[in-house]
């Protein structure tokens, strides 16, 4: 007689063959941070150093590229990861997006979608060698304004009205940090300033699952684990800022009820 169960060799085994695997995968994907960057990339990023006539424009177009890459290898690598991207998304231009957060990949994920990107990066990375300097000539803004940022955040706000007008999307986590149970918490209010300063709608995306790919305070990839990775487009808020310009309470109450309705319906 023959027995469907596992042996007990088995079922030891198979989580050490599941962690063994999530290493392999982890390793090739952040080895792309690395070995892409110093063999592919960095040439290009020093080419249009020197030959750029829009310097942020070329930055944020090979930052795009980049993570379109990481992510086509994490698609690769592991297969049991299956993403969802709303088709709509890739029509985004001249908006204040609002997303969810959820994993370390969410910044990663909005930048490989939005070939024009700015977004809010944590001052701590300004400091980094290289890294630093790349994001500051990328036109991201720091997540804080005093001290020495201050400079920089009034030169990057002075030019946001024109970025979005030429078709630029800055994208925004307004919780500040990763949720922790999935569900929306306190909103920051400085993405709806920035869209009713700038007259710009606003795009609310919602993502799904990249914390079970990449979980918060682990570090290996779940890549063995059956996933489907989602982002959609929930909600567009377009005001009429001329004949009615909406409070910024108004506008926080639509955000909050795009992602209540979208809750309510899954």
């Amino acid at each position: 007689m023959t027995s469907n169960n596992q042996s007990p060799d088995n079922r030891q085994l198979s989580p050490m063959v599941d962690h063994i695997f999530d290493f392999a995968v982890t390793l090739a994907c952040w080895t792309w941070f690395l070995f892409g960057f110093l063999f592919f990339f960095s040439w290009a990023y020093l080419a249009a150093a020197l030959f750029a006539r829009n310097l942020e424009l070329a930055f944020q177009r090979l930052n795009h590229y980049f993570f379109r890459i990481f992510f086509r290898l994490v698609r690769t690598a592991a297969p049991r990861q299956k993403f969802e991207i709303d088709k709509n998304i890739g029509d985004i231009r001249s908006a204040v997006v609002i997303c969810n957060h959820l994993s370390y990949l969410d910044p990663l994920l909005l930048i490989a979608l939005f070939p024009r990107q700015r977004t809010i990066v944590k001052p701590r990375f300004f400091d980094t060698p290289i890294f630093g300097w790349m994001i500051r000539k990328s036109g991201y803004l720091p997540a804080s304004s005093e001290g020495r940022f201050s400079r920089l955040m009034i030169e990057q706000m002075e030019s946001m009205g024109p970025y979005l007008q030429e078709g630029g999307n800055l994208f925004i986590f307004p919780e500040g940090t990763r949720s922790k149970d999935g569900k929306l918490g306190k909103l920051n209010q400085g993405a709806l300033k920035i869209a009713r300063m700038c007259k710009a709608p606003l795009y609310i995306l919602q993502l799904q699952n990249t914390e079970k790919l990449f979980t918060p305070g682990k570090f290996l990839f779940n890549s063995r684990r059956k996933n489907h990775i989602s982002i959609r487009l929930i909600g567009r808020i377009t005001p009429d800022y001329c004949n009615n310009p909406p409070g910024i309470g108004q506008l926080e109450q639509r955000v909050r009820e795009a992602f209540g309705a979208k809750e309510s319906s899954v």
